[in-house]
């Protein structure tokens, strides 16, 4: 009877062993975790979709499947707070459910990045209708910026609507769905009035979250000053930091080449500067010179749509080569695309690699050659360094492997 129970016990104990079998190890890459201070050749454990152990060491016994990340940098999921994803078949609606929005994952998956925020696509009186076509169908996280304007970004006089800048409604909408609205947007906007920016950070009092200013333009200009040190609050972005757009103040003086000499005290208040590259706000221009002199940008964003896409921006991974050419060094242009806009957008459970926390993982690899990089006024800067994406998770799982480095290899069966 004893040697029958103690077979039992053994079954069961290696029963219980095979079901804590750990789901995935990333060995040997270089990981880059800015929230907890990682940066070095670490070993990565996912189990059930959350990120289990990072440690120097960890062993492949009982592991289900092992990625080889050696040479590759182990990031978290990259988050892009600027992009356009409210999709849709609407005539003349520009980015508000029309046809130069993109769907996420046909387009994001790819470069590492599993979040992304829509930036006024929707407004209040549309944002049903973004969440049920973009955010409920999407394999990326997709959050939103909601447009001060009720219709949403839908592009020439819907943006330019005073009588549709409600910022009571659009605060009640951003309570509605904490979990997916983390902002308010003011954009395109081409009067004099200051009320478009002013409603948008009342929208934003109430409602507790941030304002993204894209600052449209006027002859003359509004002043980009008074627009850093006395309309936006701590902790609310300005958009398109390194634009040079018509009718528009910018950072750097476009006759002297000299920055602004608010602009590192605005951002030292707490004025986050996000790229926010796009197919017209990223100069050489502006972003050589600004950086040169000590503006860096806090986020790294796309503004992804089909013309940003198709031109100088391309993808979230170019965007940050042309940081990383310009002196950024690599933990820097990871913190940028990871920890910090989560922080911006108050969602710190993003963003990092602490063990508990959702696997959104990215692998990068950086590749040495001669690159060009061209900007939104079409010229071209030679670089040397160009990252592109191996593989992506989303919550543990693959969604994205360029080269199938999370595959077994093909063995001929006729052999």
């Amino acid at each position: 009877m004893r040697k029958i129970c103690q077979l039992i016990c053994c079954l069961l104990v290696a029963g219980w062993t095979q079901a804590q079998q750990v789901d995935l190890l990333i060995k040997g890459g270089h990981v880059i975790d800015p929230k907890n201070n990682i940066d070095g050749i670490m070993d990565v454990t996912i189990d059930d979709g959350k990120v289990l152990e990072v440690a120097e060491s960890i062993s492949a016994d009982g592991v289900f499947q092992v990625i080889d990340a050696t040479g590759i940098y182990v990031v978290p999921g990259l988050i892009d707070i600027h992009g356009h994803h409210f999709f849709g078949t609407e005539e003349d609606a520009y980015l508000s459910n029309s046809y130069s929005a993109l769907p996420p994952d046909g387009f994001v998956l790819r470069a590492g990045v599993t979040t992304v925020v829509d930036v006024g696509g929707a407004g209040w009186r549309n944002f049903r209708t973004f969440k049920n076509q973009a955010i409920d169908h999407s394999k990326t996280r997709v959050l939103s910026f909601l447009n001060i304007v009720g219709s949403g970004m839908g592009g020439g006089a819907v943006e330019q609507n005073l009588a549709d800048m409600d910022a009571k409604l659009t605060a009640q909408v951003a309570m509605k769905y904490p979990e997916y609205v983390v902002g308010v947007k003011v954009a395109h906007y081409y009067g004099p009035e200051w009320q478009p920016v002013e409603r948008a950070v009342e929208a934003g009092k109430q409602a507790g979250i941030p304002v993204m200013v894209d600052f449209g333009g006027h002859d003359p200009p509004l002043s980009l000053e008074k627009l850093f040190m006395e309309k936006l609050r701590p902790g609310d972005i300005f958009t398109h930091c390194y634009g040079q757009t018509k009718n528009r103040m910018h950072v750097v003086n476009e006759k002297t080449g000299i920055l602004q000499p608010y602009s590192i005290p605005a951002q030292e208040r707490g004025i986050i500067m996000d790229v926010g590259h796009g197919g017209g706000s990223f100069t050489w221009d502006q972003a050589v010179p600004a950086i040169a002199q000590g503006l860096k940008p806090n986020t790294i964003s796309t503004d992804l749509h089909t013309g940003s896409m198709n031109g100088g921006m391309k993808n979230m991974n170019n965007v940050m080569s042309k940081l990383l050419n310009l002196g950024l060094t690599m933990p820097e242009v990871i913190k940028a695309s990871t920890w910090k806009p989560a922080m911006v957008i108050n969602r710190e459970e993003l963003g990092h690699l602490s063990p508990g926390a959702g696997a959104d993982v990215a692998l990068l690899r950086v590749v040495e050659g001669d690159f060009g990089f061209v900007d939104t006024n079409r010229w071209i800067k030679k670089g040397s360094q160009k990252i592109i994406c191996e593989l992506t998770l989303r919550d543990g799982t693959v969604v994205w492997d360029l080269n199938g480095i999370s595959k077994p290899e093909w063995e001929s069966r006729h052999e």
